[in-house]
């Protein structure tokens, strides 16, 4: 999460203008790619305490998320597993990258989290993966915390 002032560019008068403290910056990224003709939706995920959320799948586009309540366990494929917790931000690229987890990571208390999702044209928004790729693909995999 970024702590910066936000700035935008003035099309009236062509320079940055600072916008007021009150507007916080959480998060900046460059997606690696943004599909021409894209369309892009937010969704409010609701998990109650427990949920594993989805089973693994992927994006057509890029997304991105902002957890608003409790702690969402995360994990791309490639990378290690983490806890992103209330007031934090998460990313994805999209396009071919398994997502494997979006559950809930407390046991004991429901998640909220916003997701802003690019979608490519003519293209779902969430593809599940497969046994049989999965198992293709399990070497990509980072090693699982059971695993050491």
């Amino acid at each position: 999460m970024s702590e910066k002032n936000p700035a935008h560019v003035d099309p009236a008068e062509g320079h940055e203008v600072s916008l007021p403290p009150e507007v916080k910056m959480l998060q900046e990224v460059t997606p690696p790619f943004f599909p021409e003709g894209g369309s892009a939706m937010t969704i409010l995920v609701e998990w109650p305490p427990g949920h594993p959320g989805l089973p693994p799948h992927r994006h057509s586009g890029p997304a991105f998320g902002y957890v608003m309540e409790g702690a969402v366990r995360f994990e791309l494929e490639g990378e290690p597993e983490r806890v992103i917790r209330a007031g934090e931000t998460f990313w994805e690229p999209g396009g071919d990258v398994i997502h494997y987890q979006d559950g809930n990571a407390q046991s004991d208390a429901p998640n909220r989290f916003l997701v802003t999702m690019v979608c490519a044209p003519g293209q779902p928004m969430l593809t599940l993966v497969d046994e049989e790729e999965l198992k293709e693909r399990a070497h990509l995999r980072a090693p699982r915390p059971s695993e050491g």
